[in-house]
């Protein structure tokens, strides 16, 4: 637990107005609600922002909003993945004058057909990495359709000084997270968790030092991991059981969207809706994770009311 970052950074979903815009009032006052909530950390621009569906003037500017707004209150991790090297490392170093703690990429893929070999992985962590004095944090996702084993990981982290935080996201992520723990010694600073938190226990279980969960409850998830990084296994395990039907709904019925919803239900926000072609969340879906966060009372349902 010596690592510069560790507990919950969840991801800050983008807020748009009901014509898409870009709701900057409204985007200040979910990463208000997200420190008030307990996040340890907030990321931005990840999948879970829709950041697929952002301009690069729009990145730029929620990038520059999020930080003068949260001001230092908590570390702010920016995503900057790209399939050119080139521009990755760019945003790298924007986001790192600007004042991110660290940042979080993807290795580089494009559409389901677009993949490079591990040398040309290595290459683009490397150009990625150029002139970092901050952490890169390796997104190890079945998103990008990329595999990358934990020997690999590890090979990256002792080959590039910034590469040193790595969110594994993939199937039996707990067994991955011990070998990567094993193999990269040292120079594997943050072993964190992400899907939601829907496997945390085991992740926990495994070395995990960090979650990287949605936007909705981080009052909720820190009441688990608080409790397993004090050595109070038992409670930890309690409060995950007590927790998982949110997790879990959030994880296999709503997703990303399952923050904003909870933020309007709220009064954080005003507008839940995605910027199109992605569709709404049906009003059961949203009535079922309505339902099982009421059971919860977790702070999002009371901060702006």
């Amino acid at each position: 637990m010596g690592a510069r970052y560790q507990g919950v950074f969840p991801v800050a979903p983008t807020i748009f107005t009901e014509q898409g815009e870009l709701d900057l009032d409204g985007q200040r006052r979910c990463l208000d609600f997200m420190i008030d909530a307990g996040s340890n950390g907030i990321c931005i621009h990840a999948n879970y922002s829709e950041q697929f569906a952002l301009a690069d003037e729009e990145r730029e500017l929620i990038t520059r909003t999020t930080l003068e707004h949260v001001a230092g209150r908590v570390p702010v991790i920016v995503t900057t993945s790209h399939f050119s090297a080139r521009v990755c490392a760019q945003r790298n170093r924007r986001a790192q004058a600007m004042g991110a703690a660290m940042v979080m990429v993807m290795p580089p893929y494009h559409g389901a057909t677009f993949r490079v070999s591990e040398p040309q992985i290595q290459a683009f962590f490397r150009e990625a990495a150029e002139g970092l004095d901050i952490p890169l944090m390796i997104q190890d996702a079945p998103a990008s359709g990329t595999a990358l084993s934990a020997p690999f990981l590890a090979k990256l982290a002792r080959g590039i000084d910034a590469v040193s935080y790595f969110k594994i996201e993939t199937a039996g992520a707990a067994s991955k997270l011990r070998e990567l723990i094993s193999l990269g010694g040292d120079a594997i600073e943050g072993p964190w968790d992400g899907e939601e938190g829907i496997t945390l226990l085991a992740d926990l279980d495994a070395g995990a030092t960090g979650a990287m969960t949605g936007a909705g409850y981080p009052d909720g998830i820190r009441r688990i991991t608080d409790a397993h990084f004090a050595g109070r296994r038992d409670e930890a395990v309690e409060q995950y059981a007590r927790w998982l039907p949110l997790i879990n709904y959030e994880n296999r019925q709503a997703g990303f969207l399952a923050a904003k919803a909870l933020m309007l239900e709220g009064g954080v926000i005003t507008c839940d809706k995605p910027r199109a072609p992605w569709p709404e969340l049906p009003p059961p879906v949203r009535a079922g994770l309505v339902d099982a966060a009421r059971r919860l009372d977790p702070l999002v349902l009371r901060w702006g009311r």
